[in-house]
């Protein structure tokens, strides 16, 4: 039986939320104007950075919002280049990940991250190999549109009924469940695990052996 399991990046394989809320806080200062506080930060983690702005500064215009998100890449990519960005993979995701993959599964990302931060962030960990499409903010509309797992579904020749999408934000579950695939989600993330069965998840993971159970269960 062909098996797909879609994962989103940041909250979901690696925890890079102080990496997120330092270059958010450098972009609001850096066009003066007060940072939001971090748990406000972290709600908008997944999302594009023009839809998170939007969500941040709400009264602001498309104008100011594609601004802040320039200043946000910049800083980002500054930090990255001066080896300050620190995205380590949670505890047991890379074990699990080759296991799924020995185990005849297909793996794809679909993430709000851009194509050069995925890309080396899959890279520095050497898992770049185990993943058969990935999908990210470049190239599609922000989450929760189901754009990135159909792009998947389409690279990978897999129905939406052979597929799950693990993710840590409601963004991925509702982004799951327009695309009819089954959203499964993890509580060590941006989300509480309240909001994701909210929002559609068939199951939220505590921790990943039970993530791996849950998989083995499809």
């Amino acid at each position: 039986m062909k098996r797909l399991a879609i994962f989103d990046c940041d909250g979901t394989l690696v925890d890079g939320q102080a990496n997120v809320c330092i270059a958010m806080e450098e972009a609001f200062e850096a066009t003066g104007r007060t940072p939001p506080p971090r748990p406000l930060i972290r709600r908008a983690v997944g999302l594009s950075l023009p839809q998170a702005m939007a969500m941040l500064l709400p009264e602001s215009t498309a104008e100011e919002q594609d601004a802040l998100a320039e200043r946000y890449r910049l800083a980002f990519r500054s930090h990255r280049e001066a080896g300050k960005v620190f995205e380590p993979l949670f505890e047991g995701m890379e074990d699990l990940l080759r296991h799924l993959h020995d185990a005849g599964w297909t793996l794809a990302v679909a993430t709000g991250k851009s194509d050069r931060g995925l890309a080396h962030c899959l890279a520095e960990h050497g898992i770049t190999e185990l993943f058969a499409s990935l999908q990210t903010a470049d190239r599609h509309p922000s989450k929760p549109h189901p754009s990135m797992i159909e792009q998947v579904l389409s690279d990978t020749d897999h129905t939406a009924e052979q597929a799950v999408m693990i993710g840590d934000t409601t963004f991925d579950m509702v982004m799951a469940e327009a695309a009819r695939v089954r959203p499964i989600g993890v509580d060590w993330g941006y989300h509480g695990a309240d909001e994701l069965v909210a929002s559609g998840a068939i199951g939220v993971a505590c921790d990943i052996d039970e993530l791996r159970r849950m998989l083995e269960a499809e």
